[in-house]
């Protein structure tokens, strides 16, 4: 049960209302967390803008989504799992992917960037920080550009799990795979 009244669009104040319809037609991202956000119009639209430069960024639709479901499951945020669960259907990832993080498990990717980003996302999540050899590893692996990408897509993510997780967003009843316990 949701901790937080979610705000009807005629229950906003003037500045909650900007940052809400601009949203709506920019992204169309406006529930889960951003039911919090929404109290902080400047938080709401920082995230909006952060979450946008994210996806513009160095990393593929593919990379972004082994970051959020990798964060999504160290979090054990369940909006943004099934949120992310259905996007990366949505994009072709493999059941079995989905499946063996949602198990904890090392997914089997093929492609060296997406194996790294969820090792990177993994460790730096578990030891809040990532070895000499991580680190060189994935600056070798993904450039520079991509790492800082990386490590801010962790962040922000997190971010929004802890957001979710605080204010008790709760997926939709259709959910296609909950988070294993």
């Amino acid at each position: 049960m949701a901790r937080i009244k979610i705000l009807d669009r005629a229950d906003m104040n003037a500045e909650q209302a900007r940052v809400y319809d601009a949203a709506k037609q920019s992204s169309g991202i406006v529930g889960g967390p951003y039911y919090a956000y929404i109290r902080l119009p400047k938080l709401f639209e920082a995230a909006q803008n952060l979450r946008g430069s994210l996806s513009s960024g160095p990393l593929t639709a593919r990379e972004q989504q082994i970051v959020n479901m990798t964060v999504a499951r160290h979090w054990g945020a369940r909006y943004p799992w099934c949120a992310q669960v259905r996007r990366s259907r949505a994009m072709g990832i493999d059941q079995s992917v989905i499946d063996a993080i949602n198990a904890r498990q090392t997914p089997n990717l093929s492609e060296a960037r997406e194996k790294t980003c969820f090792t990177v996302v993994r460790e730096l999540l578990a030891n809040k920080g990532l070895s000499d050899d991580t680190y060189a590893a994935a600056e070798k692996t993904m450039g520079l550009e991509s790492l800082v990408a990386l490590v801010a897509a962790a962040g922000s993510f997190s971010m929004t799990c802890m957001t979710a997780n605080t204010f008790g967003i709760e997926p939709p009843a259709d959910n296609p795979t909950p988070l294993a316990p």
